[in-house]
């Protein structure tokens, strides 16, 4: 692994407590954490706790991918910081997100650290871009 890294930011159309609370919820989860067109979440798991784990299987036709970390850091409304475990990769990433009040919207900053390689980082990268998208279509 190396410290190749990415940011990813948008602006969402919806208030932090709410943005930042999607990232928490399961049900929400299901519904934004889409990296590809083709794909669906079927579930989702989350003890939203420092030390606590989250699972989100996403899934690409008959395929499976678990993705799961464990949350590293929660300051409500304004942090979330946890490792990313995937199918993909033998180690395990660190992903930050902050959160802040942009206008009547809130400014997201997604950073991710630690890819095997730039193609992995490029389709990371591609993949939070869409996942952001679909959260700004679910809260707007």
């Amino acid at each position: 692994m190396t410290e190749i890294s990415l940011s990813v930011s948008r602006v969402i159309n919806a208030p932090s407590k709410a943005v930042f609370d999607a990232w928490l919820d399961p049900e929400m989860l299901k519904q934004f954490m889409i990296p590809g067109d083709s794909m669906v979440v079927p579930s989702a798991t989350t003890d939203p706790t420092v030390g606590g784990r989250f699972e989100i299987v996403m899934r690409n036709g008959d395929q499976d991918l678990p993705h799961s970390g464990t949350y590293t850091e929660i300051n409500p409304h304004s942090r979330i910081a946890f490792t990313w475990e995937t199918p993909f990769s033998e180690t395990a990433s660190n992903v930050a997100i902050n959160f802040a009040p942009s206008g009547d919207g809130t400014a997201i900053e997604l950073s991710h650290v630690k890819f095997e390689s730039e193609e992995s980082r490029d389709n990371h990268e591609t993949g939070w871009g869409k996942i952001l998208e679909a959260l700004a279509s679910v809260l707007g």
